[in-house]
């Protein structure tokens, strides 16, 4: 793995993105997030997961420097892929708990929404959000259910409408974060969740998740198909696109 780190304790496994210091999310990046997490799910050894990014970082969202500069078949391809991870992670059957040690905007909240629970860094410059509409960006609509799903269907509307992030304080008051930690203490927090589940019979778990998630499964669309492909094709709208170059150009001058 060249974006993941693995660690396995004695029920659970520990995924940490390791891609620079914002975990960008690339092709590379959803492909091994996939590969892995299906690896598990088929393993009757481990009960459960554990996600978690860098100090300061759970993730940044998309690597738009990267995918700027994708064709046309790269981008559907990313897209279809990055949806396909969404619903496998939604889906996913075992505990699965995000450790967010940071920012985490638009791909890096897309993440953590899947989880059923979301254990974030405390401080005042840590944000969470989907703000898709903010960096033109299509949403899809299997993520705007499972946004509503934690915060309530008019919250919800209204902050996706909005592009809003939001601070720690306002996810824990809109239910999307579970609590606030210090960030050295987050992982240590979704492994004592972790350790909790760990006591229940599994199957029993596994069933009641699937109760608790059956209304919001069956919204879904099980491909998501007609979602990706147009967020695929506006990403070449003229003007899309030059607001795009303006932001890689602009994020690129300050990494010289």
């Amino acid at each position: 793995m060249k974006t993941l780190e693995i660690t396995y304790k004695d029920e659970y496994a520990i995924i940490q993105m390791n891609r620079g210091k914002v975990n960008a999310i690339n092709a590379e990046m959803v492909a091994e997030l996939r590969e892995t997490f299906k690896s598990i799910a088929a393993n009757d050894k481990v009960k459960g997961v554990i996600l978690s990014g860098q100090p300061h970082y759970f993730s940044a969202g998309l690597d738009l420097i990267e995918l700027f500069q994708y064709d046309k078949n790269q981008i559907e391809n990313f897209f279809s892929s990055f949806g396909t991870l969404y619903l496998e992670l939604v889906q996913f059957k075992k505990p699965f708990i995000s450790a967010i040690t940071g920012y985490s905007p638009a791909g890096g909240c897309v993440l953590a929404v899947a989880s059923d629970n979301r254990y974030m860094a405390d401080g005042d410059k840590y944000v969470i959000g989907l703000n898709e509409v903010a960096v033109n960006i299509q949403i899809s609509q299997n993520l705007t259910e499972v946004y509503a799903f934690w915060m309530g269907d008019g919250l919800a509307s209204r902050y996706i409408l909005e592009g809003k992030l939001l601070t720690g304080k306002e996810a824990v008051s809109a239910g999307l974060v579970d609590e606030l930690v210090p960030l050295e203490n987050v992982l240590e927090r979704a492994e004592k969740q972790m350790r909790l589940y760990m006591k229940a019979d599994q199957q029993i778990w596994i069933n009641t998740k699937a109760k608790i998630r059956k209304h919001l499964l069956e919204k879904l669309d099980a491909d998501g198909k007609n979602s990706l492909k147009e967020a695929a094709e506006l990403w070449w709208k003229p003007e899309i696109r030059a607001k795009m170059k303006a932001y890689v150009e602009s994020f690129s001058g300050k990494k010289k």
